[in-house]
């Protein structure tokens, strides 16, 4: 990751030496599970839990050997005596520790994007609440539709990034280990000793492993990954829409000495909402080879191995660094509340559904079609109340236009109606 994008949380949990620390992880719980059934000596993987993990020391061997794992190894047993790291890495082979160790980064990097994802949830939560009582206009094909309360903005993200929270945390749960061997056939480490070393590391068992465990987990959790970067770009859209100069109604915060334009002082620019939908094409990007990977030749080959060692540091980081921008977003979104309210005040003619509907029930002798002719009629016509309920008078319907036409009763019923799809999220 580069280092305008980084996240340390992530990146950190990504470098040589912390993946390495992963591997060693995973090769003491599975010495550990040897002692237990009296494979090794008791006592071995304490003496090694200290290994000091080295990184350049592993690249120098892997110059040689052309394998990281086997490099790996031999920086760890080079450390002991040869009656103790005679047993380390035994049994297993690359794959059962890299794939294992991956699902421990995994693990790990997706908590942190847990965490993020309910901290914007809640940014939108607040801001929903905060917009409740502000009536807006509604758009359909950009084209003012009928009002509706602002805060349903919100509330729409909001629901859609809990259904993302949910599949999340699932994938995270469902994440897998493997202990199988060559080619996945236990020639030494049994079924009974792969459950027991994952148990201890906190992991399922992979049911059938092929030497890797099936590329479909890594390429499922990049596509949850890309659709929760295409939420974050739907909200990006809106808030560049809404902050367009013809529209006007929100504004990216602006911090002091913030400087829009290098040639036009007066630009405040919505650069926070245009760089996370960059980073969205950036995540969707992700998918494709990560889908590509599944097709592995025979047991297995390594043509998934460098794809992953660029992808998923990135794409957590990436996620990461997308969320915590938005949540900033969101909660310095500047809401120009009177100029939102002035666009429905005073404008009837965006009331049209509701005055149509009420004809109809009024109306049982007249079609649905007749109606709608003479509504819209009635509404192209009219620049005021008192024009439409006069144009109404003289179309020969029943209106009742004292009663009925009582737009602050309408307004106070989208707050109500809002409120009550606010306790479905």
């Amino acid at each position: 990751m580069i280092n305008r994008y980084d996240v340390k949380d992530i990146s950190d949990l990504w470098t040589d030496e912390s993946r390495f620390r992963y591997y060693l992880k995973v090769e003491l719980a599975h010495l550990r599970t040897l002692e237990e059934s009296g494979m090794v000596p008791k006592g071995t993987a304490d003496k090694m839990t200290n290994a000091k993990i080295n990184p350049d020391r592993i690249a120098e061997i892997e110059k040689v050997t052309n394998h990281d794992v086997i490099a790996f190894c031999t920086s760890v047993t080079e450390q002991y005596a040869p009656e103790d790291g005679r047993f380390f890495h035994f049994g297993i082979t690359s794959s059962d520790v890299i794939d294992t160790a991956h699902a421990l980064l995994m693990k790990d990097s997706m908590a942190v994007i847990e965490k993020d994802l309910a901290s914007l949830e809640e940014a939108l939560k607040n801001k929903a609440s905060e917009t409740s009582d502000l009536l807006c206009m509604g758009r359909s094909h950009g084209i003012f539709a009928e009002a509706m309360v602002f805060g349903q903005k919100f509330l729409s993200f909001q629901a859609e990034i809990k259904r993302r929270r949910i599949d999340w945390t699932h994938i995270t749960g469902e994440l897998t280990g493997q202990l199988s061997g060559a080619v996945g056939n236990y020639t030494v480490v049994t079924p009974e000793q792969e459950v027991a070393t994952l148990a201890k590391l906190g992991l399922k068992v992979e049911p059938v492993s092929t030497q890797v465990i099936p590329r479909d987990r890594y390429a499922l959790t990049v596509q949850i990954g890309a659709l929760i970067g295409s939420l974050l770009e739907r909200m990006a859209t809106e808030f560049r829409l809404l902050q367009h100069s013809d529209v006007d109604e929100v504004r990216e915060g602006f911090a002091k000495g913030q400087k829009g334009s290098s040639t036009m002082p007066h630009k405040k620019n919505p650069i926070s909402s245009e760089n996370i939908a960059g980073m969205a094409r950036m995540l969707r990007s992700h998918v494709i080879p990560a889908l590509e990977n599944c097709a592995l030749w025979h047991e297995r080959d390594i043509s998934h191995s460098s794809v992953e060692r660029m992808l998923l540091p990135d794409h957590f980081g990436l996620l990461s660094y997308s969320l915590r921008r938005m949540k900033n977003v969101v909660e310095n979104l500047v809401i120009d509340r009177e100029k939102i309210e002035a666009k429905v005040s005073g404008n009837e003619k965006i009331y049209s559904s509701y005055v149509l509907h009420h004809l109809i029930r009024m109306n049982p002798e007249k079609k649905r079609e007749e109606l709608y002719e003479i509504v819209q009629k009635a509404f192209f016509d009219s620049n005021s109340k008192e024009e439409l309920k006069a144009n109404l008078m003289k179309l020969s319907v029943k209106h009742e236009a004292a009663k009925w036409i009582d737009f602050e009763n309408l307004r106070n019923h989208y707050k109500t109606e809002f409120r009550k799809i606010q306790a479905r999220v």
